[in-house]
């Protein structure tokens, strides 16, 4: 197993920062906010982390965190700025946004490197450092998922009109939802840039955008779990269809195409459904199973008071 998890390091931790990038997008998605500033809020947590680790001198998770903050800070401001916009005009505003980010860095000079980038930002991380961050992340999106808070957050996205007379803040559950989708996109792009040693503007583009949207609608985008099912098949799927050479991105393309079209609430949608086909089929054998028991229980009482009888 040790063996097995060696010679994949690099493909474990790419798909742990994909886990955390498609995050930052699923999160705000989930109460019903379409933004895609988590993927801005990536390039400025990794440019961010590798600026204050070249030219500050800083460590490892001291430049990880400026980025996270930093990153939550900006998006945060954003979300103040297009809360008044929702549906198709919020996702283009955020697209934008990350747009600029990758122009800003461009024009950065010497503190974002130009078109060039930032070079030597090599942070000392493991795995297991990454992992660690990972399950901390997901857990507290769990908490999100589940008991009342989830509920809340359901109603947010489901009706939000209906929330506000039931007294829920759905302005503050969004804001909140840009500060998360900030910190948690700055914190995947912080590791990123950090494992990579570098960071540039091409890396900060739309094709993130649909790399982490992809990752959701395939995996499933009710819950962090269909998340990390989309980030495991397409950070491995090179490596699984590898022997068709030119072809690889031919399959890439026909297997989103299927699974937006037969998989509308994704892989993790067909999972539950089995789930719950296999929990209600027991249902119904226990209850039989019982009824049997009983009467045959029943059979053989009427049959004492038979023999009982004079």
């Amino acid at each position: 197993m040790n063996t097995w998890i060696d010679a994949n390091s690099v493909l474990l931790q790419q798909t742990l920062t994909t886990l955390l990038m498609a995050l930052s997008i699923q999160i705000p998605m989930r109460m019903g906010v379409f933004s895609f500033a988590g993927i801005g809020a990536f390039g400025i947590g990794g440019y961010t982390a590798a600026a204050a680790m070249i030219h500050l001198g800083w460590g490892t998770f001291p430049a990880i965190a400026a980025g996270v903050v930093f990153a939550g800070a900006v998006v945060y401001v954003l979300g103040l700025v297009v809360q008044r916009l929702n549906g198709l005009y919020m996702g283009m505003a955020t697209i934008a946004f990350t747009l600029i980010v990758a122009v800003v860095a461009v024009n950065g000079g010497e503190l974002t490197g130009g078109a060039s980038g930032l070079f030597g930002a090599l942070g000392d991380l493991t795995l297991g450092a990454v992992f660690l961050v990972a399950v901390v992340v997901v857990l507290l999106t769990q908490f999100t998922e589940s008991g009342g808070l989830g509920r809340r957050i359901d109603a947010v996205r489901e009706d939000p009109e209906l929330a506000n007379a039931m007294g829920i803040d759905v302005g503050k559950y969004r804001r909140y939802s840009f500060l998360v989708s900030g910190m948690v996109g700055g914190l995947a792009g912080g590791l990123t840039t950090l494992l990579r040693s570098t960071i540039t503007p091409e890396e900060v583009n739309f094709h993130l955008v649909v790399l982490a949207l992809t990752v959701i609608v395939v995996g499933g985008s009710r819950s962090w779990v269909g998340v990390l099912i989309g980030s495991v098949v397409f950070v491995w799927l090179p490596t699984w269809v590898a022997f068709v050479g030119e072809w690889e991105e031919f399959i890439y393309g026909i297997l989103v195409v299927l699974a937006a079209v037969l998989l509308p609430d994704g892989i993790l949608g067909i999972l539950r459904g089995l789930w719950h086909r296999i929990r209600t089929r027991n249902t119904r054998t226990t209850p039989t199973a019982a009824g049997a028991r009983d009467s045959a229980e029943s059979d053989r009482t009427a049959e004492e008071l038979e023999v009982a009888e004079p």
